[in-house]
């Protein structure tokens, strides 16, 4: 079994989805990796020998930010975001997209369950 950064790879995917299962590798990222390690990217994770894990392992330790380094990172950015109070920060606050999406109907994801409010009720004319 490989393990690398961290992460048990799983041994009977092709090399390329195999590094997709650490965070912050993606498949053309994990492309790369494998054409600079010179591995075929359809070897599977249980075939790599001993010297081809770690050209692995010295590529992501040595190029690619990944796993805590990157989830750091990015919840560093987003609390930037929300100390200067700009509006990315404020939908970020509130719980909502920050893209431009539309909040009138979907964003379900963002907002949670739906949280029923009472309409109001009409009064009868006499």
């Amino acid at each position: 079994m490989a393990r690398i950064a961290g992460i048990d790879l799983p041994k009977n995917k092709r090399g390329e989805i195999g590094l997709t299962y650490i965070y912050g590798i993606g498949p053309n990222t994990a492309k790369y990796i494998l054409g600079k390690a010179g591995i075929d990217v359809n070897k599977k994770v249980n075939q790599w020998n001993d010297e081809e894990q770690t050209a692995i392992r010295n590529i992501i330790s040595g190029e690619i930010k990944t796993e805590g380094a990157l989830r750091s990172e990015t919840q560093m950015n987003i609390k930037r975001l929300l100390d200067i109070a700009c509006y990315r920060g404020l939908r970020h606050r509130k719980g909502l997209p920050l893209r431009g999406q539309r909040t009138r109907t979907n964003s379900r994801t963002r907002k949670g369950k739906r949280k029923t409010v009472a309409g109001k009720k009409k009064v009868a004319k006499k």
